[in-house]
C-alpha cells in the first residue's frame, strides 16, 4: 500500500465522510468548480459532500475564512482534501471564489499596518508553535524538522529531514569551529546537527517560549545557545547564517529591516542560506484562513519579493526549489498526525482535528498543484574576493 493510500485509510476511519444531504447546489459554483473537474456532493474523493445548505452562503460571503470554518464546524467533508485543494489551486479557482470583502480586509492590512512588528511578533509562537510540544513530537519525525524534507534520496520522513540539513551544512560550507547564526531555531534541529555533525558553534533564536525549552534540552550537552530573543534585537557577527522556515513571518514591510540586519551579522567573507516557503507572485496579506487559525500575521514572499529586498545587501549566489518535496513532507506529517491522533485527542477536541488535518492538506494540495514553491537561496556579501561558489546539490 502507497504511503498517500495509508494515510487516507487512516483518515477515513477517524472521519466518517456521509454523502451530501445538501442537494441544492448553486449555479455560479457549479461554474466554479467544474473545470477543476469538481462536483459538489459528487462521487469522487476530492469530490465535497455538503451537509449544511448555509455552507454555500457562507463561502460566497468569505471565500477561504468560510470554506475552512465551515469544515471545522462539520458543514461538509471530502475523503481527499489533499487532493480537492490540488484541483481547485491547479486551476486557480480559489481566486474566483475569494471573497471579496475579506480578501480586500486582509489586503488593506497587510498594505497600512506592519502585521509583523515587534510588538506582533511573538503572536504567531503563542497561537500556533506553542501549541503543545507533545503535538508536533507526535507529528514530526525525531529532528523535530517543522519544514520541508529533502527528498532526493530519501525513503523516509527521517531520511528527508537529515538530508535537508546536510545540504544546508554542505550550502553555507560549514567548517568545524564556525559560529553560526539560526535565525528561527525551531525546537533545534539545525542546531543541534551542525553542532553534533560539524563541531559547529551555534547560536539560535525562537519567539517561542516551548521551542526554547525543548531545543535547551536537546541540545544541552553541545555548543548551542537557544535564546528567546526577535532578530531584530541580535548583535556581533558570525561566520554563517541560516534561516530555515522563518522568513515567512517577517512580512513585506520588514524585508528590507531583516536582511539590513543580516548584513551586519554576517563576517565578510561568510555565507547566509535562507530556506522559505515562496508563492509563484507577488502578492499582499495572506489566505484569511491561514492567518486567523495557523499562521497569524504570515506573509510568503515570491522570488521577487526575495531578489529585490536582498539587492542592497547581497550577491544571490544560488536559488533551488524544491518544492514538491513539501507535499510529500506534509503528507507525511499528516500520516503521522492520524496514528498519534488517539493519544492526542483527550488534549485536542474535535475541532482542533478537523482544523489541523484541514491545515496538512491544504497546504500539501498548494505544492502538489505547484502554487506553492521552497526556496534556498545562497547569499554573500558582495566584493568578499571569495573564490567561485559551488552548489553541493
Amino acid at each position: 500500500m502507497s504511503e498517500t493510500a495509508g494515510t487516507q485509510n487512516k483518515l477515513r476511519e477517524v472521519t466518517h465522510v456521509p454523502q451530501g444531504t445538501a442537494d441544492k447546489v448553486p449555479e455560479w459554483l457549479k461554474q466554479q468548480l467544474s473545470p477543476a473537474g469538481i462536483t459538489i456532493n459528487g462521487p469522487n474523493p476530492w469530490d465535497p459532500q455538503i451537509h449544511d445548505q448555509r455552507f454555500y452562503h457562507r463561502v460566497l460571503q468569505e471565500g477561504s475564512l468560510g470554506a475552512g470554518e465551515s469544515y471545522m464546524d462539520g458543514w461538509w467533508d471530502c475523503a481527499r482534501l489533499d487532493e480537492f485543494f490540488t484541483r481547485l489551486t491547479s486551476r486557480h479557482v480559489e481566486k474566483a471564489i475569494s471573497g471579496k470583502w475579506v480578501a480586500l480586509k486582509h489586503w488593506m492590512m497587510a498594505r497600512l499596518i506592519n502585521l509583523q512588528s515587534v510588538k506582533r511578533a511573538f503572536q504567531v509562537a503563542e497561537q500556533h508553535y506553542d501549541v503543545g510540544n507533545d503535538l508536533y513530537e507526535a507529528m514530526l519525525d525525531p529532528t523535530l524538522c517543522y519544514s520541508c524534507g529533502y527528498w532526493h534520496q530519501a525513503q523516509s520522513l527521517y531520511e528527508a529531514q537529515r538530508a535537508k540539513l546536510d545540504l544546508v551544512c554542505r550550502k553555507m560550507e560549514l567548517q568545524a569551529g564556525d559560529r553560526v547564526l539560526d535565525i528561527g531555531c525551531g525546537w533545534g534541529s539545525f542546531a543541534e546537527f551542525a553542532a553534533r555533525e560539524y563541531q559547529a558553534s551555534v547560536t539560535g533564536v525562537t519567539i517561542s517560549r516551548e521551542q526554547q525549552k525543548l531545543a535547551r534540552e536537546r541540545c544541552k550537552e553541545l555548543d548551542v545557545d537557544i535564546r528567546l530573543q526577535d532578530y531584530r534585537s541580535l548583535e556581533g557577527q558570525f561566520n554563517k547564517l541560516v534561516s530555515i522556515g522563518m522568513f515567512e513571518h517577517v512580512g513585506q514591510k520588514n524585508y528590507d529591516t531583516y536582511f539590513a540586519k543580516a548584513r551586519r551579522l554576517l563576517k565578510d567573507d561568510g555565507v547566509f542560506v535562507l530556506h522559505t516557503i515562496g508563492k509563484m507572485e507577488s502578492q499582499l496579506g495572506t489566505d484569511p484562513w491561514i492567518h486567523k487559525y495557523i499562521f497569524p500575521n504570515g506573509a510568503i514572499p515570491s522570488l521577487t519579493q526575495i531578489s529585490q529586498a536582498c539587492e542592497p545587501y547581497f550577491v544571490i549566489e544560488d536559488v533551488h526549489n524544491f518544492g514538491p518535496d513539501y507535499d510529500r513532507t506534509l503528507m507525511s506529517w499528516l500520516e503521522n498526525f492520524l496514528v498519534a491522533w488517539p493519544d492526542l485527542k483527550d488534549k485536542y477536541n474535535e475541532r482542533f482535528y478537523r482544523m489541523w488535518i484541514y491545515y496538512l492538506q491544504c497546504c500539501a494540495g498548494a505544492f502538489r498543484s505547484r502554487n506553492l514553491q521552497l526556496f534556498q537561496v545562497v547569499l554573500r556579501k558582495p566584493g568578499s574576493g571569495l573564490t567561485r561558489y559551488h552548489s553541493p546539490r
